[in-house]
């Protein structure tokens, strides 16, 4: 699954203002909102209780909160912080970008793959400061994306 078929456009923020986990967590259930008929407090709630598991910090800068949901596919948002944000991420460096992602709750092997497929996409050094030195979410959609998003 390519991001461009899970992102759009309009669920991408660029220098988000939070100043706790929790508000992140808030601000990223409402990207995920975007376009769609989900509930924001019911995508918060999935978004906590997976993060009350361990956190989804992965390394390097980024949080990959996610969880299972009623939805139909799966559903991204992504952003960047303004400041560095204390995550408790494997590596112990604070969050400066987060994807959130929402699956399908019977999609478990997707589920795992597509986490997979993130964490190595954002492993990539080379993405990982291009996005951040996108001036716009648009630029930032399309470097994700691979510049083809369409």
């Amino acid at each position: 699954m390519e991001v461009r078929e899970i992102l759009t456009g309009r669920r991408v923020a660029l220098g988000l203002e939070v100043a706790s986990k929790k508000r992140l967590l808030q601000e990223m259930a409402k990207l995920l909102c975007v376009g769609g008929d989900l509930n924001c407090d019911d995508v918060f709630k999935v978004l906590t209780e997976r993060e009350r598991l361990g956190s989804t910090g992965i390394g390097e800068g980024i949080a990959l909160p996610h969880g299972r949901a009623e939805v139909e596919a799966p559903l991204a948002a992504a952003a960047t912080l303004k400041n560095p944000l204390p995550y408790d991420a494997v590596d112990a460096r604070p969050v400066v970008m987060a994807f959130a992602l929402l699956i399908p709750r019977q999609a478990a092997e997707s589920h795992l793959q597509i986490l997979a497929s993130l964490a190595r996409m954002f492993s990539d050094a080379e993405l990982r400061g291009r996005l951040m030195a996108s001036p716009m979410a648009d630029d930032f959609y399309a470097v994700l994306c691979g510049e083809n998003c369409g």
